[in-house]
């Protein structure tokens, strides 16, 4: 018997692992790695005869019920199974494993000698075969995207992983790092889009992590492994939507830049909410993490680094087929970056970004109603002075505003038992909540920065960076450092070998 297998069984039943979403049947697969799918719906086994060889090939696979219509009469189970035909399928799911003995039998009848006909014959079955399974195909998609839509979701959420997200390795060990780096070859971010449906609907969220003007983060679960859920409200649709985009770029995946996992909406019909899946990080946010903790010199030099390494990144045009624009953040801050257990950090919340197509020479800016956060605004952008239509002038107010949140590691930094209380830039000269009028004043009318203390020229290490946060901040925007020479010049710093990044 051949080990050849047609590739559109192949194709099917690759399909058929990736939609499988939930434990149930065992059955029989002789294409996967440990000769077991898992599904809720049909073991299924088929055999064919291949007249070009004259040769038998079987199939064994799984046949997810959620994915296949009738859901309770596959036309799949039937389509092919004709008196006289070559070839034959039959369905099962009443015991794990039952398709590995079903008997198929087929009658295999001598054609005429000529292999003109024969050819034709193949031809002909190959062609129906395949438009079969392009009608399939596009009625699972269909299905799918309308079962996802209105489905509803419950008010309150059961956190216990045992039902729908077992606490077990994904994919048998693979973890979804892992699984992010084979699907997409590090080109892009997030799972492919019929998985990302496919995980979306099994995460269980366990405790709320975080609270923002567009709406919530939770701390979710999927099969074992902690990720972060950000659900916006209805209204906040185009920010939601901006930001998957923004995640979806082209070879944006970075180790400095939050890992985007996928992108989905909850529906019951009366109200909709929106998620945005990520990677989760349990020291939380940078803001939170500085309110908590003080740093020494060589962590403030790894977070400072990290910082601008993923600034740089996204900063910077790739150019070539698979190439990736040049991205500007417009809302960096403490609050929108992560801190990971490594000690470096993870920008995030990319929902104000806006990219620069060379091809057409035009800044693509986001179509919403919000603006960045006051207290970080650059000059420029309080002024109402900025360039909107070039983008290097989008990309120095990133780098005025990582100047100020350089302060901040800074002043938490612990030398010798020395440091600072956390504070906000400003907190000494704005109020908590300042309106755009007060920080016009104090940033483009009198000049004012975050007060440097005098003790940090006494450390060589603070003494840099205070030099690096004064490039940051210059009121002429033109005379900035680029997020990539304060990359270079942190890099330069001198850190202990064992506290390399």
């Amino acid at each position: 018997m051949s080990s050849s297998v047609p590739k559109p069984l192949v194709v099917l039943g690759f399909i058929y692992v990736l939609l499988a979403a939930a434990n149930g049947l065992l059955c029989y697969c002789n294409i996967c790695p440990d000769l077991t799918c898992e599904t809720d719906g049909y073991c299924f086994a088929s055999k064919s005869y291949e007249k070009s060889t004259g040769t038998l090939v079987e199939a064994f696979r799984c046949l997810d019920k959620q994915q296949v219509s009738p859901p309770d009469n596959p036309l799949l189970c039937h389509y092919a199974n004709t008196p006289r035909g070559t070839h034959r399928i039959k369905c099962c799911k009443d015991f794990d494993y039952c398709n590995k003995n079903l008997t198929i039998p087929i009658e295999l009848k001598k054609g005429p000698t000529d292999p003109i006909p024969g050819l034709w014959e193949n031809w002909m079955t190959a062609t129906v075969a395949a438009c079969v399974l392009f009608v399939l195909l596009f009625v699972i998609l269909i299905f799918t995207v309308r079962r996802q839509r209105h489905q509803r979701l419950r008010p309150h959420y059961n956190c216990d992983d045992s039902t729908e997200a077992p606490d077990l390795p994904i994919l048998g060990g693979v973890s979804l790092k892992s699984m992010i780096e084979m699907t997409t070859s590090g080109s892009g971010s997030g799972l492919p889009l019929l998985v990302q449906r496919s995980i979306a609907r099994q995460i269980q969220l366990a405790d709320s992590i975080g609270k923002g003007r567009f709406g919530e983060v939770w701390r979710g679960r999927w099969r074992g492994e902690n990720v972060a859920v950000k659900i916006f409200s209805s209204r906040e649709e185009r920010s939601w939507f901006r930001e998957a985009e923004i995640y979806q770029t082209v070879m944006l995946r970075h180790d400095n830049i939050l890992g985007f996992i996928a992108a989905d909406n909850k529906d019951n019909g009366t109200w909709t909410q929106l998620w945005l899946i990520t990677d989760y990080h349990e020291y939380g946010s940078l803001f939170d993490y500085l309110y908590r903790n003080t740093v020494d010199v060589a962590g403030m030099i790894r977070m400072a680094l990290s910082i601008a390494t993923g600034l740089a990144h996204l900063h910077m045009e790739i150019v070539g087929t698979q190439g990736k624009p040049a991205i500007a953040h417009r809302d960096l801050k403490s609050k929108n970056i992560l801190v990971k257990t490594n000690g470096t950090c993870a920008i995030g919340d990319l929902g104000l970004a806006v990219r620069y197509d060379v091809t057409t020479d035009r800044v693509d800016i986001p179509l919403n109603n919000r603006v960045g956060t006051k207290r970080y605004m650059a000059p420029e952008v309080l002024d109402d002075t900025i360039n909107m239509n070039h983008f290097d002038s989008f990309k120095r107010a990133d780098v005025y505003a990582m100047g100020l949140v350089f302060w901040e590691i800074a002043r938490r930094c612990n030398v010798g038992g020395i440091y600072d209380e956390y504070q906000l830039p400003f907190y000494d000269m704005v109020p908590s909540d300042p309106t755009i009028e007060e920080m016009r004043k104090v940033v483009c009318t009198d000049s004012q920065r975050p007060s440097i203390p005098n003790r940090w020229q006494a450390c060589e290490a603070l003494s840099g960076m205070s030099k690096v946060m004064k490039e940051c901040w210059y009121q002429n925007a033109a005379a900035r450092l680029t997020a990539l020479r304060v990359k270079k010049t942190l890099s330069n710093f001198n850190i202990p070998s064992n506290n390399i990044i």
